[in-house]
């Protein structure tokens, strides 16, 4: 092969990684944007069912939401940020590739 047809496999394949990369980044945005939407989901009804129904236990009810609430908001927030590391560890290795014909 000449070095024109390699250079292009090799450009090829780190434009491939680039954008697969871009894609998890985004993905991994969107995922906390879901936890923080069901996070609150149960504040907001943490905060009404108190008030919109007389039930026995409603402060319970209140309680319970806000901490199922606050728990999915920080299990969110640090898979974000565990991902967002490995995302950031994977990045160094794009373009590091040796094609099986060149060594």
């Amino acid at each position: 092969m000449d070095t024109k047809t390699v250079n292009n496999i090799n450009k090829d394949l780190i434009l491939r990684e680039r954008l697969a990369l871009e894609r998890t980044i985004m993905t991994n945005n969107t995922t906390l944007l879901a936890f923080i939407r069901t996070s609150l989901y149960f504040a907001v009804a943490g905060l009404t069912l108190n008030n919109l129904l007389i039930i026995k236990y409603g402060v319970l009810v209140e309680v319970i939401c806000w901490i199922v609430s606050v728990t999915i908001m920080t299990i969110g927030l640090r898979n974000y940020f565990v991902q967002k590391r490995k995302i950031k560890e994977s990045e160094k290795h794009i373009g590091d590739y040796k094609l099986e014909w060149e060594s």
